[in-house]
């Protein structure tokens, strides 16, 4: 069950130097909605999904400029190969547990299909993202359902995104605290170009727990090597500024720094992908005109939007960890949140509050 948990920045924690967006959140990217099914049933189902949309309209015929950078790749996500050969994203983003993604990718191919304007569409290239739910959730039960993934396409919105428990975060687990869905935003100055990057992560991680620079895994005694925290982290960033392909790479790249802000550390066993995608122009599936007649941003110009997805991504993951709340689950294993009030302690002990 997810909580209204005070996020970090209600303590006065703050995250790098850019201004966030009115919700601090992925979807003050505009046009950007996400929807989120749950399910925390019984002793021993904790898992979910949660979905991500650039855009209202159809997303196949309308596709959008994408990339998927791999910063560590013992993981199950789906659709790596056309996206980094082409560059465009077809379907929504889903995010579930590891033994769902075929599940998952059948209900996205079910929903483009369906869409109006695909009659004709042979071929789909399903985005679903993963991590391993299995400490807290019967993974092998595999529960979730086609169902599940269209509810969660359908009930997408704009406006605040739920964290912590829920959705695709359910069961997770992160520095060996209960993790979850968090999110973040960063809104650039005009001088800058004005445009907003937005961040979602699916925390289910470990490493060495940092927060502002103070390295509050090991003041709580926990971290890796100390105990075996393993695991892997989601990470989709949306912006509206016009970037291409590649300079999305280079911002999913940066992505993967905001992570390792955070003390994670990219474990042997551990996915780690980031998914990039502008929602300033869309590409036609069919079109007359044998040109793309684009106007995206200089090299010169994309500095600040590297900073804004590092400082977006360090908080997105900070955010869920304070979403989060214990959870018990499969076989009875509890994984505890994060002790809020030790960790606020911490930080004004290190001068980060005042």
């Amino acid at each position: 069950m997810a909580q209204m948990a005070q996020r970090p920045r209600e303590y006065g924690i703050r995250f790098g130097v850019l201004p966030t967006g009115p919700l601090n959140a992925i979807t003050d990217v505009p046009g950007v909605r996400v929807g989120q099914v749950t399910l925390s049933e019984g002793q021993n189902i904790r898992t979910g999904v949660t979905a991500i949309l650039p855009h209202n309209g159809n997303q196949f015929q309308q596709k959008s400029p994408a990339a998927i950078y791999i910063g560590n790749g013992f993981g199950k996500l789906m659709g790596f190969s056309q996206v980094d050969e082409l560059g465009t994203l077809e379907t929504p983003i889903v995010l579930t547990n590891t033994l769902s993604v075929p599940t998952v990718a059948d209900a996205l191919i079910d929903y483009t299909l369906a869409q109006p304007g695909n009659e004709q569409v042979r071929s789909v290239n399903p985005i679903v993202g993963e991590t391993n739910d299995g400490s807290l959730n019967d993974i092998r039960g595999r529960h979730i359902t086609k169902r599940h993934v269209l509810d969660a396409i359908q009930q997408a919105k704009a406006g605040p995104v739920t964290e912590g428990n829920v959705g695709a975060g359910t069961g997770t687990v992160c520095f060996g605290f209960k993790g979850g869905i968090g999110t973040a935003s960063r809104k650039l100055p005009a001088s800058l170009g004005g445009y907003t990057v937005g961040a979602l992560v699916q925390t289910n991680f470990g490493g060495v727990l940092q927060i502002a620079g103070v390295p509050v895994g090991v003041e709580l005694g926990r971290y890796s090597f100390k105990e075996k925290l393993d695991g892997s982290c989601m990470m989709v960033i949306l912006t509206d500024a016009p970037l291409d392909a590649r300079n999305l790479k280079r911002l999913a790249k940066r992505a993967f720094m905001g992570l390792a802000q955070t003390g994670g550390i990219a474990s042997n066993g551990s996915g780690d992908y980031v998914i990039a995608v502008s929602t300033a122009y869309r590409i036609p599936h069919e079109t007359a005109n044998p040109f793309d007649e684009l106007k995206i941003v200089r090299n010169d110009n994309v500095s600040p939007l590297f900073m804004a997805a590092i400082e977006a991504t360090e908080e997105a993951i900070i955010n869920s960890l304070f979403a989060a709340q214990t959870s018990v689950g499969d076989q009875g294993r509890t994984v505890e949140q994060l002790p809020v009030n030790k960790v606020i302690d911490l930080l004004k002990k290190a001068g980060q509050i005042r």
